[in-house]
């Protein structure tokens, strides 16, 4: 049996998983995100090293940021302090087998959109973290054309002035504003105005994209049924003929679509 390797960095932890052929997690281990790029990738050896085998037929890496994918180059990193790396390399030496590298939130859009795809074949998945991030998954497969958009950075106006949406209603952002995480916020009051401030980046998102169905994931969306009814009502009043709303789902594995999306690229 031929094992998966799976790599999910973060901003503050990054995911090791071992994947069976099959699709099951059979060991994940976490460790801190260095902000020193050689001493992640020491990190990174030491933690395959402890893996229960070394048989891997590949290993796909979720990058945050923009990415050079055939040259294996990561070309920007979010919050990281890295500059440009060959990270792909740079983990074949030590895991022996081809690495993938792919940017974490089409990866967990690839995850969430395969979970789905007798129903749905052109999916907006919208992933709200620490930032906030998008990808489109047309019959399956990230699409071409999408493969670099950066949603969170769309511009919207908010309160007279044009902010980017992620400033405004990422996870980072409603703590700021809030003094809460998102998970401790418990009042309707602010649940619907989070749930307006996201609908101004989702409206922009539907007129330009028209997906048949959004995937909502992250953390933030593990608070998903706080807000998505003030949701609804407020992109209703955005809806034309032209620019329908879709439904507006959960994501099956807000918090773990990435590494999972790492097994289903490697898978195909």
């Amino acid at each position: 049996m031929y094992m998966i390797g799976a790599v999910d960095i973060g901003g503050t932890k990054t995911l090791v998983a071992l994947f069976s052929d099959k699709g099951k997690i059979k060991k994940s281990i976490r460790f801190e995100t260095s902000q020193n790029y050689a001493e992640f990738l020491t990190n990174l050896a030491d933690t395959v090293d402890k893996l229960s085998t070394k048989d891997f037929r590949k290993f796909v890496v979720a990058v945050p940021g923009r990415l050079d994918r055939e040259n294996g180059v990561a070309l920007g990193y979010g919050t990281l302090k890295w500059t440009e790396e060959n990270i792909a390399s740079d983990i074949e030496k030590f895991v022996n087998c081809p690495v993938v590298i792919e940017n974490d939130a089409k990866l967990a859009g690839l995850y969430e959109a395969n979970n789905i795809i007798k129903s749905y074949k052109k999916v907006l998945y919208v992933t709200i973290g620490t930032g906030i991030s998008c990808a489109l998954i047309t019959n399956g497969k990230i699409d071409p054309d999408l493969k670099d958009s950066e949603g969170g950075q769309i511009l919207v106006d908010y309160r007279g002035q044009m902010k980017q949406w992620e400033d405004i209603v990422s996870g980072r952002a409603i703590v700021e504003r809030f003094g809460k995480k998102a998970t401790d916020i418990n009042d309707k009051v602010t649940w619907k105005e989070i749930a307006r401030d996201l609908s101004l980046g989702i409206i922009d998102l539907i007129s330009v994209i028209q997906p048949e169905v959004i995937v909502m994931g992250g953390g933030v969306n593990t608070n998903f049924k706080k807000y998505i009814d003030y949701l609804k009502a407020d992109l209703k009043k955005y809806e034309t003929p032209l620019v329908p709303i879709p439904p507006i789902k959960q994501a099956n594995r807000p918090e773990e679509a990435v590494i999972y999306g790492c097994y289903e690229m490697a898978r195909t």
